[in-house]
Protein backbone atom coordinates (compact mmCIF):
# COMPACT_ATOMS: atom_id res chain seq x y z
CA UNK A 1 0.00 0.00 0.00
CA UNK A 2 1.60 3.26 -1.07
CA UNK A 3 1.40 6.69 0.49
CA UNK A 4 -1.25 8.90 -1.04
CA UNK A 5 0.02 10.74 -4.10
CA UNK A 6 -1.15 14.14 -5.33
CA UNK A 7 -4.30 12.79 -7.02
CA UNK A 8 -5.30 10.84 -3.91
CA UNK A 9 -4.67 13.85 -1.67
CA UNK A 10 -6.85 15.92 -4.01
CA UNK A 11 -9.61 13.30 -3.77
CA UNK A 12 -9.36 13.45 0.04
CA UNK A 13 -9.59 17.25 0.11
CA UNK A 14 -13.07 17.34 1.73
CA UNK A 15 -11.67 15.27 4.61
CA UNK A 16 -8.47 17.31 4.85
CA UNK A 17 -10.49 20.53 5.09
CA UNK A 18 -12.03 19.14 8.27
CA UNK A 19 -8.67 18.15 9.78
CA UNK A 20 -6.60 21.23 8.92
CA UNK A 21 -8.31 23.56 11.46
CA UNK A 22 -7.31 21.32 14.38
CA UNK A 23 -4.77 23.52 16.14
CA UNK A 24 -2.74 20.67 17.65
CA UNK A 25 -1.80 19.41 14.18
CA UNK A 26 0.53 20.82 11.53
CA UNK A 27 0.37 19.67 7.92
CA UNK A 28 4.02 19.48 6.87
CA UNK A 29 3.29 18.12 3.42
CA UNK A 30 -0.15 17.73 1.83
CA UNK A 31 -1.99 15.00 3.72
CA UNK A 32 0.74 14.41 6.33
CA UNK A 33 0.06 15.77 9.80
CA UNK A 34 2.34 16.10 12.79
CA UNK A 35 1.52 16.59 16.45
CA UNK A 36 4.36 18.53 18.00
CA UNK A 37 7.40 17.00 16.28
CA UNK A 38 5.92 13.53 15.83
CA UNK A 39 4.17 12.11 12.80
CA UNK A 40 0.51 11.62 13.74
CA UNK A 41 -1.64 11.11 10.64
CA UNK A 42 -1.05 10.31 6.99
CA UNK A 43 -2.91 8.66 4.14
CA UNK A 44 -2.47 5.72 1.77
CA UNK A 45 -4.08 4.78 -1.50
CA UNK A 46 -4.83 1.26 -2.59
CA UNK A 47 -7.12 -0.42 -5.13
CA UNK A 48 -9.36 -1.18 -2.11
CA UNK A 49 -9.72 2.55 -1.37
CA UNK A 50 -8.18 5.22 0.83
CA UNK A 51 -6.75 4.56 4.28
CA UNK A 52 -5.47 6.71 7.13
CA UNK A 53 -2.70 5.78 9.53
CA UNK A 54 -3.21 7.39 12.95
CA UNK A 55 -0.69 7.14 15.76
CA UNK A 56 -2.40 5.72 18.84
CA UNK A 57 -0.34 4.88 21.92
CA UNK A 58 2.88 5.18 19.93
CA UNK A 59 1.82 2.85 17.11
CA UNK A 60 0.20 3.62 13.78
CA UNK A 61 -3.19 2.02 13.28
CA UNK A 62 -4.87 1.93 9.87
CA UNK A 63 -8.45 3.00 9.18
CA UNK A 64 -10.37 2.91 5.92
CA UNK A 65 -11.53 6.43 4.90
CA UNK A 66 -13.06 5.91 1.48
CA UNK A 67 -16.68 6.80 2.19
CA UNK A 68 -18.21 9.71 4.15
CA UNK A 69 -19.16 7.60 7.19
CA UNK A 70 -15.58 6.32 7.48
CA UNK A 71 -14.29 9.87 7.17
CA UNK A 72 -16.69 11.05 9.90
CA UNK A 73 -15.40 8.27 12.16
CA UNK A 74 -11.79 9.29 11.48
CA UNK A 75 -12.44 12.95 12.30
CA UNK A 76 -14.19 11.92 15.54
CA UNK A 77 -11.26 9.67 16.46
CA UNK A 78 -8.67 12.35 15.76
CA UNK A 79 -10.59 14.94 17.76
CA UNK A 80 -10.89 12.53 20.71
CA UNK A 81 -7.16 11.69 20.59
CA UNK A 82 -6.25 15.38 20.62
CA UNK A 83 -8.57 16.19 23.56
Amino acid sequence: MKHAGPAAVAALEPLLVRIRPLEALRERTPGTFYRRSNAFLHFHEDPAGFFADVKIDGEFQRFRVTDPAEQDALVALVVSLLA
